[in-house]
């Protein structure tokens, strides 16, 4: 018998968990972008377990002016929500969304994958290309699987840069839409007495040809 599986199993242990805790958050600390549990895996040593350390991370800054936060199916620092109000001098408002750009990205995030028809019946107005590009270019939504009906029209769906600005783990964090009328976010339309037509409610609403149109949803 030779020795060699043993010394090749002690050239890949893994490092102590207090270690892998200490890389976890070195990575969290020096990457801007969520990271998810694979790519930390990816970037340990091997037999490093970072889901594990994630947990005792995130326990260890509970309480603290930052925290290890859940940002979709990957995790960040982030300032403690309650002392965001300190961050305000260095945010900058860049761009503001329109009241039909927040009423389509609220429709959106309640009731994705969504079409562009469905939005419209349930705002009750037409959405306006101008809208939906500025949520694209944004990067809060992105396009979604086709539906498998007549048409294959495009769905939306919020993406984990929205989810990261809210401070939301997941859609299923977003409050409810009685708190949203409340904030004057949504309003209640009549439903319309028949299809709505291109511009109509929107403010920003830009006249479309069926060739536009077909420049939003083709592949």
């Amino acid at each position: 018998m030779t020795d060699t599986p043993d010394i090749e199993e002690s050239l890949f242990e893994a490092p102590p968990l207090a270690e892998q805790e200490r890389m976890v958050e070195a990575i969290l600390f020096a990457t801007a972008e969520p990271v998810t549990v694979k790519e930390l895996n990816d970037r340990m040593p091997h037999g490093s377990d970072a889901a594990e350390a994630l947990v005792y991370l995130r326990k260890r800054y509970e309480g603290r002016g930052v925290n290890v936060v859940k940002v979709g199916d990957a995790w960040a620092v982030r300032t403690a929500p309650d002392l965001g109000f300190l961050m305000q001098k260095e945010t900058v408002e860049t761009r503001k969304l329109s009241r039909a750009a927040v009423e389509t990205l609220a429709i959106i995030a309640y009731h994705q994958p969504v079409t562009r028809a469905e939005i419209e019946e349930i705002r009750g107005v037409s959405v306006s290309r101008g809208t939906v590009d500025q949520l694209l270019e944004m990067e809060w939504i992105r396009f979604g699987r086709r539906r498998m009906t007549p048409g294959r029209p495009v769905t939306f769906v919020v993406t984990q840069n929205f989810l990261d600005h809210f401070g939301l783990e997941s859609a299923r964090d977003l409050p409810g839409l009685k708190e949203l009328r409340a904030a004057g976010l949504l309003e209640n339309r009549p439903p319309p007495g028949t299809m709505p037509q291109v511009g109509d409610g929107d403010i920003d609403a830009e006249e479309e040809t069926e060739e536009g149109q077909s420049e939003l949803f083709e592949d």
